[in-house]
């Protein structure tokens, strides 16, 4: 087995994570996915924020688990889920770090959306 050293956020590559001050809702077509006032909105580098929402508050009828797993070298490992819907659903859309590392340990219990397959409107 490889050992992973985890990469510390920085200068180089900062990572921020903050409670998202409004209501979050994720869709897929008119299926409300989750809905929540409790996420958390992560900014790293140059990418987009994403929204990170606890797993209490996702539809968890609707998730079936991946046989998917990634690395980040600063969160960790992922796991993914499938979205089952009533007309199939797209695969790998959804994920987590059941055990983030250290400096991203907020995220952890929580999920985030591809954005290019779930509809995640703040302030909805």
């Amino acid at each position: 087995m490889t050992t992973r050293e985890p990469k510390i956020p920085g200068p180089d590559h900062p990572i921020t994570i903050e409670p998202t001050s409004e209501r979050v809702v994720a869709r897929i077509g008119s299926q409300v996915v989750a809905d929540t006032t409790r996420a958390l909105t992560l900014r790293e580098a140059g990418y987009p924020p994403i929204q990170y929402i606890p797993l209490d508050d996702v539809d968890q009828s609707l998730l079936t688990t991946s046989d998917t797993h990634t690395y980040c070298p600063y969160k960790g490992d992922a796991s993914y889920y499938r979205l089952t819907l009533a007309k199939g659903g797209p695969a790998d859309v959804v994920w987590t770090y059941r055990k983030p590392y250290q400096a991203v340990a907020p995220i952890a219990g929580h999920v985030a959306f591809y954005t290019h397959h779930v509809d995640v409107q703040v302030g909805a």
